[in-house]
């Protein structure tokens, strides 16, 4: 449960934070720009029925999660116009494979 908890409050009001603290000005919009960030979670549907499994690892699983995915989302920090989406990209990624320690324990 806790599990559960941890992943969706670094899904979701991170990302608000995030915007809050480094694009005060435009923070709602950017938080929404996160957000929609997590359609990347669509290719779960893919491969297993389920958005979350508690003991699965999505990095490297999931197409959209794979490494050579992350490696376009990191280039993608280099331009401005896709360096926000990149940005919630990686830290969607980085939340997801916070999960595979929950798996050791």
């Amino acid at each position: 449960m806790l599990q559960i908890i941890v992943h969706y409050v670094l899904h979701i009001l991170a990302p608000g934070l995030i915007a809050w603290f480094f694009f005060r000005a435009h923070w709602s919009k950017v938080w929404l720009i996160l957000l929609l960030t997590m359609t990347v979670d669509l290719d779960h549907l893919i491969m297993f029925p389920n958005i979350f499994v508690s003991d699965r690892c999505s990095v490297g699983f999931h197409l959209l999660h794979s490494y050579w995915a992350i490696s376009i989302y990191i280039l993608a920090l280099f331009w401005r116009k896709t360096r926000i989406i990149a940005a919630g990209l990686i830290f969607h990624m980085i939340t997801d494979w916070l999960d595979c320690f929950w798996m050791i324990y």
